[in-house]
């Protein structure tokens, strides 16, 4: 049972940056930001859960079971993330790829405390409370100087300047792209997500103040910091991945990506342009076709429907091509079965998905782990909400490795030129966050 309080802000802005550095003293931080992104399915402009009271860590073996025993035993908020290699557990599928990072397969907690934000209004929700410690915490968040740096508790010993290293070069991606056609002009397959990792090894970061630079690069509605011991996810995602309201349940699968502008004229042409680019369309088009696919198998008969088709929504640094695909499921159905029967999402495998995801297997040098994965939470009642987790970087402190991945989807119309240059269109927030962190 939680005991809660309800607050009215002055300052959300700035009582968001007091909550987030007050954070950092726990092992376990997860820090849901909307960063005020108007959409119409939202329940909290941010949410922070931390300090785990009960937890589950697991490879991807039995990872969906085990997760959904737990979820069913809590009862309760639990807040985590689910890695890309889950895949294994949905189908028969290996990952041999080479993993420097070593995050958990599957990482959930159930936070002692949690707060969530809607509009200037705070909720704080303690679980095991002792005596007054929400009005303590609150009186002593409250009274944090942002003025001195946000990021003094973190700063720790400086860092050097990171080096940036390619796991393959713009030949080998080339390449591998056109290994990947050869496959789609088969018949193999018709559209499959391809990545490359950058990374650095030897390094450290300052975790709170990269994802703040990360941050206000791209404003985006599905940010997370995530802190779990020693690994942490910095992450200005701006994809759902899937979301439950009672029955219902939304996806919105991203497809199609163009570059912003500063001139409005430009910009807009831009936008024109993604709206009418043919292959942009056909990408997105063939991940809805299977979203709606995934989402039958927990549906209810003809609740399948798709309520927007390729709109393109605008971002700091990028426009976006989105849609929206809803379903209806039945009341005795288990929220973790409707992730389990759609994972991983669509948009970073490709179609068909098994087929897909073991090409993409044997072509990619890096395992993906929490990369293409999601991070997000199951409330009390069975709701869920998952981003997708891109626009990424991760760092494990422990072992000094810094990692951010990228990939696009490959089509017959696919050029290899432009996949790279969209790969680093889509990695230059991640490399911007990165340079800024030296001292």
């Amino acid at each position: 049972m939680r005991s809660s309080k309800e607050y009215v802000l002055e300052n959300p802005l700035e009582f968001k940056a007091k909550l987030l550095q007050w954070a950092q003293q726990f092992e376990e931080v997860i820090w849901l930001d909307s960063n005020d992104y108007k959409q119409q399915y939202s329940s909290y402009d941010a949410v922070l859960a931390v300090d785990a009271f009960t937890g589950i860590k697991t490879d991807y073996y039995n990872g969906f079971d085990k997760l959904k025993e737990y979820q069913e035993q809590t009862q309760d908020w639990i807040f985590g993330y689910l890695s890309y290699d889950l895949k294994n557990d949905v189908e028969n599928l290996v990952s041999k790829n080479q993993d420097d990072l070593g995050f958990p397969d599957l990482c959930f907690f159930q936070p002692k405390k949690l707060f969530l934000l809607k509009g200037n209004t705070l909720e704080i929700q303690y679980l095991r409370m002792v005596d007054d410690e929400i009005e303590e915490d609150f009186e002593y968040i409250t009274a944090i100087s942002i003025e001195t740096g946000v990021f003094d508790k973190d700063m720790g010993q400086p860092c050097e300047k990171i080096k940036i290293s390619l796991r393959i070069t713009k030949d080998v991606y080339k390449e591998k792209v056109n290994q990947m056609l050869a496959h789609i002009h088969r018949g193999d397959i018709y559209e499959a997500n391809f990545c490359q990792e950058f990374y650095a090894k030897n390094s450290c970061i300052h975790p709170l103040q990269t994802y703040y630079h990360l941050n206000s690069i791209s404003k985006p509605p599905f940010a997370t910091f995530f802190k779990m011991n020693h690994c942490y996810l910095l992450s200005a995602s701006p994809e759902r991945y899937l979301r439950k309201e009672g029955k219902k349940i939304i996806s919105q699968p991203i497809k199609g990506t163009a570059k912003r502008s500063l001139d409005i004229k430009e910009d807009k042409k831009m936008i024109s342009d993604l709206e009418k680019d043919l292959k942009e369309r056909s990408e997105n088009i063939m991940i809805v076709d299977l979203v709606r696919n995934d989402l039958s198998k927990t549906a209810t008969k003809g609740s399948v429907k798709v309520e927007e088709l390729c709109k393109v929504y605008s971002f700091d640094q990028v426009h976006q091509m989105i849609s929206t695909v809803v379903s209806e499921i039945g009341s005795n159905t288990s929220p973790v079965d409707v992730i389990k029967t759609t994972f991983p999402m669509g948009s970073m495998t490709g179609a068909p998905k098994i087929s897909a995801m073991q090409i993409i297997e044997n072509l990619e040098e890096s395992k993906r782990g929490l990369y293409s994965g999601a991070v997000g939470y199951f409330s009390p009642e069975g709701n869920f909400d998952f981003n997708v987790v891109i626009r990424s970087i991760l760092y494990n402190k422990e072992k000094q490795y810094v990692s951010y991945t990228v990939g696009g989807a490959i089509t017959a119309k696919s050029d290899p030129d432009k996949e790279y240059e969209e790969c680093l269109l889509k990695a230059k927030a991640m490399r911007e966050a990165l340079e800024g962190t030296s001292f």
